[in-house]
């Protein structure tokens, strides 16, 4: 299984419109790929809360459908990262807005959402504009030549709760997408994060985060993909970079065989 993970930079100069034509030609220069990754609220921006409401859409909005012609282009399953989603409240004390993954076919068709569950900000930032998910969502995504491969979905924040990353596992997952937006002060927890979530759920994890600066945030980079056994097989650095790696989905499998630690599982 062949995934490009695109560690996407920009800054606060650079219009919303120039970032979506840049990232969709990131995508469609990925095909051969089986799977592409973008980061977190890339269109929006990460951590910019004011521009937010201005560039919220809905799952079929105007990014959507450029994402969704990219992975066509591309012949890719395509993970667009995250947008802003609005949509009519489903609670009466909601916002009806959510930070919204969404996930195309090679054919271009939207077929997974996941709705962040875990949101950051301590009641500011996304718990007082967005609503939390309440669903585990993961996917069964085509391999050329191989068979499926079932995705779970997790965003940013989630990677600290290792509870999610078990119901995803119980759901038959082999392999954990994180699309981020996370902030250089604390990297080295998103980097170890990732390779525990790996180790603990023998699953493989591909951490897409964000480079540049914006919003007053430097961004971490440093994205990765991790095996099963939680070795790193690629790193990005700081700045904007595309990872190209091959994962052995039959290695996971293997993993699980010759160390069954998850059959000792109690609680």
């Amino acid at each position: 299984m062949k995934v490009a993970v695109i560690q996407l930079g920009y800054g606060d100069g650079e219009p919303a419109a120039a970032r979506i034509a840049r990232a969709t030609a990131l995508v469609r220069a990925q095909q051969g790929h089986d799977l592409v990754v973008l980061p977190e609220l890339w269109s929006a921006g990460g951590f910019d809360y004011p521009a937010w409401p201005g560039r919220a859409e809905a799952v079929d909005g105007p990014v959507a459908q450029a994402l969704a012609a990219a992975a066509r282009d591309a012949a890719v399953t395509l993970h667009g990262g995250s947008i802003v989603e609005t949509g009519p409240p489903e609670t009466e004390d909601g916002h009806g807005c959510w930070n919204t993954s969404l996930v195309f076919s090679p054919d271009g068709e939207l077929v997974a959402t996941y709705r962040k569950i875990h949101r950051f900000g301590f009641g500011q930032g996304e718990p007082k504009l967005m609503d939390p998910g309440t669903e585990v969502v993961t996917v069964d995504m085509p391999v050329a030549g191989g068979e499926p491969v079932r995705v779970g979905l997790s965003t940013c924040y989630d990677l600290r709760f290792p509870e999610l990353y078990r119901a995803l596992l119980d759901e038959g997952a082999e392999i954990f997408v994180v699309p981020a937006a996370w902030p250089m002060a604390r990297v080295a927890h998103w980097s170890l994060l990732g390779r525990a979530r790996a180790i603990e759920d023998q699953c493989a994890v591909v951490q897409c985060n964000t480079a540049g600066t914006h919003a007053g945030h430097e961004m971490g980079g440093h994205s990765q993909v991790v095996d099963a056994w939680g070795g790193v097989l690629a790193e990005a650095g700081p700045d904007e970079q595309v990872l190209s790696v091959e994962i052995d989905s039959a290695a996971i499998r293997k993993a699980r065989e010759s160390f069954p630690v998850l059959a000792d599982r109690r609680l």
